[in-house]
């Protein structure tokens, strides 16, 4: 399991092939794709690397999901004594994005994501409706067990008489 340590936003991530990360919003559009040069750590099954203070010519490919805002976070401001209250919410801006590929600072891909599995109403319903047949086979499966079970008894019990 691969990994490495990114550096965006002023804040440091540990980051995975086919992750999907909040972070501070980016300047580009969604669907585009992003380089984040500054990698800190790299980590490839056998071999850890170190940067001092980055690893040069390591980067991390990920894709922008949507550009958006976080939940809101109430700020409630109170000066006792005073009957002086505020209260007013933040929603700090955000972009969603995927990991699709970690690389080494020779340019070797270390970590690549699996495709994206789209997921419609259709497919989903689809996949429930054969989980469904699929447990109805194997109660009526277990009915017949029972039934050929039953029958084999009878019939020992008729040899013994």
């Amino acid at each position: 399991m691969s990994f490495a340590v990114i550096q965006t936003g002023g804040k440091q991530y540990k980051v995975t092939a086919s992750e999907i990360l909040k972070i501070e919003r980016l300047n580009d559009d969604e669907g585009k794709f992003v380089e984040f040069k500054n990698v800190l750590f790299l980590n490839d099954d056998k071999t850890n690397e170190i940067g001092n203070p980055n690893i040069q010519g390591a980067k991390v490919e990920a894709k922008i999901l949507k550009n958006t805002k976080n939940k809101t976070v109430l700020v409630f401001k109170k000066r006792r004594r005073k009957n002086s209250r505020k209260k007013y919410g933040h929603r700090q801006p955000i972009s969603l994005i995927r990991i699709t590929k970690i690389f080494s600072k020779d340019g070797k891909v270390i970590a690549e994501a699996h495709p994206e599995k789209i997921l419609t109403k259709k497919i989903v319903k689809a996949e429930q409706a054969r989980e469904k047949q699929i447990k109805v086979a194997k109660k009526i499966k277990e009915e017949k067990d029972l039934k050929i079970k039953k029958s084999v008894k009878k019939i020992e019990a008729k040899k013994k008489k």
